[in-house]
């Protein structure tokens, strides 16, 4: 229900997207679309059968970043959005890779919690920074916006000033008919970039931390069985 719903809404967004001649928002529709069949994909490739809650919340992490966040501009609309998004991201490939541990381990072989935990942490770890680099291409080759712009008051530069402090910094920007003036450094991406991955990063971590401790004492942490999922 939760997959024809969001399917519907994304086909409805596409329709209106090309209607109003937005043909760059109905490309990203159509990325959507394609992106909610990768469960469908897992299940047959992998053998992986992903649990109802981490195949409705990977549903949701598409329709909120592509549609919501890109079509919608919830980036814009909402700050923390995409920092939200991030987080949830950390913990949900840390999930996906812990369902990809028990299904490829079959012959049941010894392996550390402290080892699986901190692969965890790097399988998602790696998953946010792969995002980080399709934003700036999309950013780079398609002139979108997915590494948003901040706007810092106050700057240390060793080339300009030998590490001294400038504050009230104000930029510049010179275009071909006008001049455009901001109150602050206009950093365009790395600030944005970093807080996402410190983001993905804290999300990681809280579930390695979790995932340690279940492998130690399943029922006690029985909780996180709802987003690992099992071999078919």
């Amino acid at each position: 229900m939760v997959y024809i719903s969001l399917k519907l809404l994304v086909v409805f967004c596409m329709i209106l997207q090309l209607v109003k001649g937005h043909f760059n928002n109905a490309f990203i529709c159509i990325l959507a679309l394609i992106l909610f069949e990768i469960p469908k994909f897992i299940n047959k490739t992998l053998k992986l059968k992903l649990t109802s809650t981490l195949e409705i919340m990977a549903y949701f992490f598409i329709f909120a970043a592509l549609i919501l966040g890109e079509v919608k501009n919830f980036y814009e609309i909402f700050p923390n959005w995409d920092t939200i998004l991030h987080n949830i991201n950390g913990f949900l490939m840390g999930a996906f890779f812990l369902s990809l541990i028990n299904v490829l381990n079959k012959e049941k072989v010894e392996l550390s919690p402290l080892f699986i935990s901190i692969c965890a942490f790097c399988f998602s770890m790696t998953i946010g920074i792969l995002w980080e680099f399709g934003e700036y291409s999309l950013d780079k080759y398609f002139y979108k916006d997915c590494q948003k712009d901040t706007i810092v008051k106050n700057m240390v530069s060793e080339k300009i000033n030998n590490k001294e402090i400038l504050s009230n910094v104000k930029t510049e920007i010179y275009t071909d008919n006008r001049i455009i003036i901001i109150d602050g450094y206009l950093d365009i991406g790395l600030i944005d970039t970093m807080e996402d991955l410190f983001v993905n990063f804290l999300g990681a971590g809280i579930f390695s931390y979790f995932c340690y401790f279940y492998i130690l004492d399943n029922k006690k942490y029985k909780f996180l069985e709802i987003f690992i999922s099992k071999s078919l």
